[in-house]
């Protein structure tokens, strides 16, 4: 290829890349809800639209595949690529947009600073709002965690009166934690260019139809965060550890809270579960539906049967009990230390699957936030446990006294997997 047929080509292949770009993100799809005689229906190009969605970028493609319809992102950082790789997967984006939180040292009071923020955030509107697969933006995450000054609503408002300015074709929503009377209130009365609630629940969805209404909201809503009893809500040690639900116990909380609360009440337009991914946050798999190695635990099976009324061909494999010295969690484990003690799994996989176990010991995570801030994954204590499934398995606890926890991931060989961990507490002479 000569110098200039080569530079045809190049300029060819841009103008038609660009070309595809344009068409792609400059036909927006309306969206708008509307009230029926028992609740409410969004539509989306005039067709009902109930959202089947996850939080979170990763497994996009999977996420299409179980029957999924809808992402949800928290701020709108590489949005561009986002949206088109939600496109191509035939999914739509409630689009997060980054607004400052009071308990990270932003002040309301500010007027300059808000209106900085205002005018940051008008950019990024106009920057997507004409993307085809744009379903919503999300003004914020928990602005009312840990906040005082009410002005947040007021801000709240400007940006969404902004956001319908720039981009009539989307709704506006802002993401609370929970749900509190005095919030919903504020709400009703300073931000009324909201489209809809949307509302972040954990071990109380199957009550949000209720709550929602006792609170005095009678519009319409979403749930943009839910999914396993959350640290905060469950049983805690003496020595102040949370104490996890296996994937097993997950999965079943998941389904009969979801048929409870979004599949039953008119008033939901749909939800967004936690986590399509993995993350760290006080445990390496308390919130992920997925290993940090990419495997799907049970909780993703539910997902697909919630999504699509059918099961998976491969289910995950199914654990019912973990033991460490013969004793469950909820027994809270005292042990000694640099001894030796047996472990038992009790499992099995629905396809008959040989399941292959995994093992590690991790000091109790102490880099603890608040509303999923970022936390530092503890380091690995190497060595700690022998023997396989289903032979003897035996845990050397450590020789320094404190706090620990053992994680089990039991695979099938198929990237499907079940979770577990154990807290417990080494300290000389509790036996």
């Amino acid at each position: 290829m000569g110098h200039y047929t080569r530079f045809l080509f190049i300029l060819f292949f841009l103008a038609g890349s660009n070309a595809a770009y344009t068409q792609s993100t400059n036909n927006p799809v309306k969206a708008k809800i509307i009230a029926r005689e028992d609740g409410f229906t969004l539509l989306r190009a005039d067709k009902p639209y109930f959202i089947k969605g996850a939080g979170g970028t990763n497994y996009m493609d999977r996420l299409a595949r179980y029957g999924g319809n809808s992402i949800r992102t928290w701020g709108s950082g590489n949005g561009g690529a986002v949206l088109n790789k939600a496109y191509d997967l035939g999914l739509t984006v409630t689009m997060g947009l980054d607004v400052a939180r009071e308990r990270h040292g932003f002040n309301y009071d500010d007027t300059a600073a808000v209106n900085q923020q205002l005018a940051r955030l008008r950019l990024e509107v106009r920057k997507y709002k004409n993307h085809p697969a744009l379903l919503a933006w999300g003004i914020g995450n928990e602005l009312n965690l840990e906040y005082k000054n009410p002005k947040v609503w007021d801000a709240v408002n400007n940006i969404a009166k902004m956001i319908h300015q720039e981009d009539p074709d989307h709704l506006v929503t802002t993401m609370l934690a929970g749900i509190n009377k005095k919030e919903v209130e504020y709400i009703k009365a300073r931000c009324p260019e909201l489209d809809l609630l949307s509302v972040q629940v954990y071990g109380g969805l199957a009550k949000v139809p209720q709550q929602i209404r006792e609170a005095g909201w009678d519009g319409p809503y979403m749930v943009t965060e839910w999914g396993p009893t959350g640290h905060w809500e469950s049983l805690q040690t003496p020595w102040k550890a949370a104490i996890e639900e296996t994937s097993s116990e997950k999965a079943a909380v998941y389904k009969s809270r979801y048929e409870a609360a979004v599949k039953q009440d008119k008033h939901c337009i749909g939800s967004y579960v936690f986590l399509w991914g993995q993350k760290q946050e006080r445990t390496p798999t308390w919130y992920g539906l997925f290993t940090e190695k990419g495997e799907e635990s049970e909780v993703v099976d539910v997902m697909q049967y919630l999504w699509t009324g059918n099961w998976p061909g491969n289910r995950a494999p199914h654990l019912d009990s973990v033991l460490l010295d013969h004793k469950k969690a909820k027994d809270m484990i005292y042990l000694q230390p640099g001894k030796t003690y047996p472990v038992a799994v009790f499992a099995h996989d629905p396809d008959q699957d040989k399941l292959i176990a995994r093992w590690e010991l991790l000091p109790e995570s102490t880099d603890l936030k608040n509303g999923g801030d970022r936390e530092s994954r503890p380091a690995a204590i190497p060595s700690a446990v022998t023997g396989e499934i289903p032979g003897k398995t035996l845990l050397k606890t450590p020789g320094k006294e404190g706090a620990y926890r053992l994680f089990l991931y039991l695979s099938d060989g198929r990237n499907k997997v079940a979770t577990a961990n154990l807290p417990f507490y080494v300290k000389q002479g509790t036996e």
